[in-house]
């Protein structure tokens, strides 16, 4: 009776590539969602169902990355083999939080306040490694300084924007950028929802490379 075996590969022959971890982003956002796409890696899009009401006396701050990360672990229990990513955004002028104004009259009274006022925009970032049960947590601020705003002005940006879904009523990725006379943060991309810099940062120390990523 004969045996057959298999010779082994010859030495120069690779192994191959580690096939890629699932991502999943734990936001609706159109905005989030068109960032993400910036890194070029395949994702999917799931709805977290979390409570997004601040706890009585919470801080702004404190609100976005609380956010951030209940969304990406409401998000990891329903893919247990992913890497998840949760982002919250708050905009903070004086300590009060100002959230998204929903109609035009709303935006309009929020505009006018924050004429010539710097706000900041807390962004809270999550990235949950629901095979390890593990989780990074990040805080990135945008400090943004606004224009001296007139009537006209906001009834202008308001009409051609539309922002009643962006939080403090600025749309940045597009004309509300021109709102400030000034921002200052070391991830911009945070302005829009989701600041890129430090998630590539994370997605690294999970394993994930944005330039190389696996097959």
């Amino acid at each position: 009776m004969s045996t057959k075996t298999t010779p082994n590969p010859p030495a120069s022959a690779s192994a191959p590539a580690p096939a890629a971890r699932p991502l999943v982003l734990a936001s609706t956002s159109r905005y989030r969602r068109a960032l993400l796409a910036q890194l070029g890696l395949p994702f999917v899009v799931a709805s977290p169902e979390t409570d997004e009401s601040p706890l009585p006396g919470e801080k702004p701050s404190a609100t976005a990355l609380r956010l951030a990360e209940a969304k990406a672990r409401s998000v990891a229990a329903r893919y247990p083999d992913a890497l998840v990513i949760g982002s919250d955004q708050v905009a903070d002028c004086d300590g009060q939080a100002v959230g998204k104004p929903l109609d035009h009259r709303h935006a309009v009274a929020q505009l006018t306040a924050l004429s010539g006022k710097t706000v900041v925009f807390h962004t809270g970032l999550a990235l949950v490694d629901a095979a390890r049960d593990a989780c990074q947590t990040a805080m990135v601020d945008v400090t943004s300084t606004f224009r001296e705003l007139t009537p006209a002005e906001i009834e202008a940006y308001l009409t051609r924007d539309q922002p009643y879904d962006c939080a403090a009523s600025v749309k940045s990725d597009a004309l509300g950028i021109a709102l400030f006379t000034r921002i200052e943060s070391d991830d911009p991309s945070a302005l829009i929802g989701l600041p890129l810099i430090r998630l590539t940062d994370m997605l690294r120390a999970a394993g994930l490379s944005v330039l190389t990523p696996p097959a």
